[in-house]
């Protein structure tokens, strides 16, 4: 029997990851406030270190949880498979050659092209799709803020996010 109720509790699960590093971060900032070189170097790195990790947290919070869509995302050994009602595959991540973000009449769905085999689409609001977020922003030249992009504007057909050859229809930040 549980005393919280379940869209309460799926609230705080949401937000946990993002809670517990800014808590790390405030802890940070106290050992800064004891007093003395050591522990005022030890505090900021510790304070700086959990406020990156803060950022990678909201930067997945962001990513996930969209509604709930049939199918279940698994991770397995540089491979994302999805199982779905209908349809479903697994993509080894070194034959990734496109992602996409698909608009279709059940919601957004990842379309992730091979180079040698079928391609997959998987419903951004399936159980453990959140964990894309991650291998998506792992492949080489992915911006992590494009897909949030295509998760927060949703597009209104189809909208290229990567490309393995770099080219991707999101603007590219100028580099340094």
């Amino acid at each position: 029997m549980s005393f919280i109720r379940p869209e309460a509790r799926a609230a705080l699960l949401r937000w946990r990851e993002l809670a517990v590093t800014l808590a790390a971060a405030a802890f940070g900032v106290w050992v800064a406030t004891r007093g003395g070189l050591f522990y005022g170097s030890l505090g900021t790195l510790v304070c700086l270190f959990a406020l990156g990790l803060a950022l990678a947290a909201w930067r997945r919070m962001r990513f996930g949880a969209h509604g709930t869509a049939p199918g279940i995302v698994r991770y397995d050994e540089g491979a994302v498979a999805y199982f779905g009602p209908e349809t479903g595959g697994i993509v080894a991540l070194s034959e990734v050659r496109e992602i996409s973000a698909v608009a279709t009449e059940n919601g957004v769905v990842w379309r992730i092209e091979q180079t040698a085999g079928p391609r997959v689409e998987i419903p951004i609001g399936a159980s453990g799709a959140e964990g894309l977020f991650d291998t998506f922003a792992a492949l080489p030249g992915a911006r992590p803020a494009a897909f949030l992009q295509a998760v927060e504007h949703p597009p209104d057909g189809i909208r290229r996010i990567w490309r393995r050859d770099g080219s991707g229809d999101e603007p590219r930040l100028p580099r340094p």
